[in-house]
């Protein structure tokens, strides 16, 4: 029977062995790398977390109300000054804004538009790019000659195939009453900030030339007779010459700038090749 004798383990250490054992030491990770990160995923992240109640924004325009008839309904054709932040309908303005400027407005109390006068004989030649005045006679009898031309085509035209074509103007006699409707125009362009211009410009930002092209029409585009792009030019020649229709612009404290007629003027009469800016969007 074996005893044990706490001797004999004084007396030979050499015969004790040890049962522990000493791990392996880790590696030295160099001071400048950073310690691994454990990455959550997003899903445990959104179980975690808290909701957070979103914050209403501030709408400091929220309550701006038009200054003519005091409503806030109809926000969009609430227009606001850019200069006191005011608010007015668009029909409540005077005269009536028909569509939403383009850049910044400013209202009637912030602006400083003065109404333009009456402009002189030398300024409405140069507003629209008049050239040198031809004698009266000659002028006249130019036009009865072009208005005798286009009657005698229409005459035979009319024989074999009854058509609707394009008829040139027939401005006033009177030069100075031409010149008064001229007045008129250029006077309401100029309040208005408008360039007038007799050919067709491109301008930089919107359609560019190679757009204007009757393929990209829908349903197609009518094309002008032989007849039709004479009587066109004619009119752009007698507008070269100051020669204008019979119209004068008034302006109306309800509607803004109106066009009337100051003379006879027959169905399909050429007025105007045309007017404003034209732009086209991408589908």
């Amino acid at each position: 029977m074996a005893t044990w004798n706490a001797s004999s383990l004084t007396a030979s250490p050499s015969r004790f062995v040890s049962s522990r054992r000493r791990a392996k030491a880790p590696r030295r990770r160099p001071s400048s790398e950073s310690p691994p990160r454990k990455m959550k995923s997003i899903a445990d992240i959104m179980a975690k977390s808290v909701p957070v109640l979103e914050q209403e924004q501030d709408d400091s325009y929220g309550d701006v109300t038009c200054e003519k008839c005091g409503s806030g309904e109809r926000d969009d054709e609430l227009l606001l000054c850019d200069k006191c932040d005011r608010g007015f309908h668009m029909k409540c303005l005077r005269p009536i804004v028909v569509r939403v400027p383009i850049g910044p407005w400013l209202c009637v109390d912030c602006s400083d538009q003065r109404p333009v006068t009456s402009l002189s004989q030398k300024k409405i030649l140069h507003f629209f790019r008049i050239e040198k005045q031809i004698d009266q006679t000659d002028k006249s009898e130019l036009s009865q000659e072009e208005t005798r031309k286009y009657r005698r085509r229409a005459c035979s035209l009319t024989v074999k195939k009854r058509k609707r074509k394009l008829l040139p103007l027939v401005p006033s006699e009177d030069p100075d009453q031409r010149l008064k409707q001229m007045d008129t125009l250029a006077s309401a362009l100029t309040a208005l900030g408008i360039k007038y211009s007799d050919d067709l410009t491109y301008i930089t930002g919107m359609a560019p030339r190679s757009a204007n092209q009757s393929k990209f029409e829908k349903g197609g585009m009518q094309v002008l007779s032989k007849e039709d792009l004479e009587t066109l030019e004619q009119c752009r020649a007698m507008y070269r010459r100051g020669e204008c229709p019979p119209l004068v612009v008034v302006f109306d404290p309800l509607e803004g700038y109106t066009v009337e007629a100051d003379g006879p003027i027959k169905d399909l009469t050429f007025i105007a090749e045309y007017t404003g800016d034209v732009d086209y969007l991408i589908t």
